[in-house]
């Protein structure tokens, strides 16, 4: 049996037929054996052309009966090469269509098992406890700053004592260093006689100066200074 009668005697799977028609991957499986039988129809045809128009050169005018009767049947051979032509290009319209609606038809079909999955996913979803989820991380995320910033921050031991306080003993430490340093000056005796004019009380004194520098070098400048103010009091 020819692939045309088997094409058009219904020739097919048993359980295409069961299913009440074929998948799209039969039907492009038929459609590509039509046009390849159609393509050797073509070929059979256009050999057959050729082979009477050289019949109807070899009779010529000798024998116009046979020449004319060759070039019938070229033009029955032509008008079946048009057919095909036309056929096929319907064909190919039909196949390219078949191939893109099962294209679609796949695309929707893994579409709606995606769209399935997510539902299935999403069901196990409550989002008042998704709110809740990131309410937590949120306080979370302060509680872990605080203490970061707290760990970061500088330690504040001993600052609970009084700076006034510590600096106001630190004063009273001074003074008794210098009370104590003057304890330690000796002073020369006072003189019998009576000190002269003021010229004489800067001479004396600058030579309570002296004594006071001879014997506090290694004291600090703002102390002799303090000691000469006193001296220099009590002189005048």
């Amino acid at each position: 049996m020819s692939k045309i009668s088997k094409f058009f005697k219904g020739g097919g799977s048993s359980a295409s037929k069961g299913r009440g028609g074929p998948s799209p991957q039969e039907a492009l499986a038929r459609l590509r054996e039509t046009e390849e039988m159609l393509s050797k129809k073509q070929e059979y045809l256009e050999t057959r052309i050729e082979r009477e128009l050289a019949v109807a050169r070899q009779h010529g005018t000798k024998n116009k009966r046979a020449a004319l009767q060759a070039l019938k049947r070229k033009k029955r051979y032509e008008k079946q090469l048009s057919q095909i032509d036309g056929t096929l290009s319907t064909i190919e319209f039909q196949r390219e269509a078949l191939e893109n609606s099962h294209t679609n038809t796949e695309v929707l079909k893994n579409m709606g098992y995606a769209a399935q999955a997510m539902k299935k996913v999403h069901e196990n979803m409550d989002l008042n406890k998704i709110d809740d989820l990131m309410q937590d991380i949120t306080e979370q995320q302060d509680v872990a700053q605080e203490i970061s910033d707290a760990i970061s921050s500088r330690a504040a031991f001993g600052d609970e004592f009084d700076e006034d306080e510590l600096m106001a003993e630190l004063e009273e430490l001074e003074q008794e260093e210098l009370n104590k340093g003057m304890r330690d000056v000796r002073l020369p005796s006072v003189p019998s006689t009576s000190l002269p004019s003021r010229p004489g009380k800067q001479l004396a004194c600058h030579f309570v100066f002296l004594v006071i520098r001879a014997h506090s070098s290694t004291r600090k400048r703002a102390e002799d200074e303090d000691e000469m103010k006193q001296l220099a009091a009590w002189a005048s």
